[in-house]
């Protein structure tokens, strides 16, 4: 099978997946585990994921680390994918998974010439498939493929309609649910499962909405606080989404948002977002708190940022990657509104990020204090 990039650029492999043809943006991603998770993170939509680690696979795959209903990713590159599955929770092979799902996988090329390619000439559109073999064939198609920049993905996956969240088995040291403090409403813009464990986990009541919930929906809602999810695609194409949370800001009802949420709470402040050369995916990014200066291990999944010269005074930049200086935080001086850009509950550090929740919850205790 073949990997072609929009550029020209040709890799020739072996299937491990299913059998097809896919296209979406070719990128990387720096862990060197967690691909079930990654996967299965609707952020990843649109997108043909490349694992820097050159052996993936050999914990197999199980029904408990999904982070969503299935998988998003379009495709799936490896240097070598493990035949050898030892982990006593693993349900099936990741070969197997990629099969079950339709998602087409390839491996036995050159993960590091592509990665090097990427870096240098940044994240573009690709085409991976076993059945048009023909370069020039398939380099037309992906040429006629839909670009990242520009192109509204949340719709796609996010619920079609709200439900309450209730986990199955309440994670150990959370608060029963008879003693529930909070009620949040949570936009699915690709939320993973994970963030919601987490709210969970704090006494939250967690009602999730779709996308395009407008503003009056959500407050109808009566809620504590509102949390905006990660999630896939371009913020520049979500005008209406933005304007809802101008008015949501307005209320001042606490938000906090993560990734995606993060980069339309800077736009509907007024700032502007824009394309990274190649983004941030990975469980290894550091990131500055300069409230504390502390330094924290994050995990990151996101190609776009938000343009700290383009935000009002009336907002501050609260974090930092370390690796290019971009915004990774972002806190209204006024009103209860902070935000991310990387995702607290995947935990890779594995801590160093969980007092965002809590400073979330704080957030609630106060409000509620002042309406009391």
């Amino acid at each position: 099978m073949i990997l072609v990039l929009e550029d020209g650029r040709t890799f020739q492999g072996t299937s491990f997946g299913a059998d097809g043809t896919a296209f979406g943006e070719m990128v990387f991603n720096t862990s060197m585990s967690g691909y079930q998770e990654i996967l299965t993170d609707p952020s990843y939509a649109g997108q043909i994921v490349c694992m820097t680690y050159p052996l993936i696979g050999n914990y197999g795959v199980n029904e408990e680390d999904i982070e969503s209903r299935r998988p998003w990713a379009e495709g799936f590159v490896v240097r070598e994918a493990s035949r050898i599955v030892s982990n006593w929770r693993s349900t099936e092979s990741l070969g197997s998974y990629l099969i079950r799902n339709n998602i087409v996988g390839i491996e036995h090329i050159d993960t590091r010439a592509l990665v090097r390619h990427i870096r240098d000439k940044g994240a573009m559109r690709a085409g991976l498939s076993t059945i048009d073999l023909d370069p020039k064939a398939l380099l037309e198609q992906v040429l006629d493929s839909p670009d990242m920049k520009n192109r509204e993905l949340a719709s796609a996956v996010t619920v079609k309609e709200a439900f309450e969240y209730k986990a199955e088995t309440r994670p150990v040291g959370s608060v029963p649910s008879a003693n529930e403090k909070y009620h949040v409403v949570a936009f699915d813009f690709g939320v993973k499962t994970n963030s919601l464990r987490e709210f969970a986990k704090f006494g939250c009541r967690l009602t999730v909405v779709p996308s395009d919930t407008t503003a009056k929906e959500v407050l109808a809602l009566e809620p504590d606080g509102i949390f905006l999810s990660n999630g896939p695609g371009d913020p520049a194409s979500m005008s209406k989404v933005i304007e809802e949370i101008k008015e949501l800001a307005a209320s001042e009802t606490p938000i906090f948002g993560i990734c995606l949420g993060h980069q339309l709470i800077g736009s509907a402040f007024g700032g502007e977002t824009y394309k990274l050369k190649f983004g941030h995916r990975g469980g290894n990014q550091p990131i500055k708190d300069l409230t504390t200066g502390r330094i924290e291990i994050t995990a990151h999944n996101h190609g776009f940022a938000v343009d700290p010269a383009s935000l009002p005074a009336d907002v501050e930049v609260t974090h930092i990657n370390l690796n290019d200086q971009t915004v990774a935080g972002l806190r209204h001086k006024t009103l209860p509104v902070f935000s991310v850009q990387y995702h607290p509950e995947s935990a890779p550090g594995p801590h160093d990020s969980e007092y965002l929740f809590e400073r979330f919850i704080t957030l609630l205790s106060d409000s509620q204090n002042r309406e009391g």
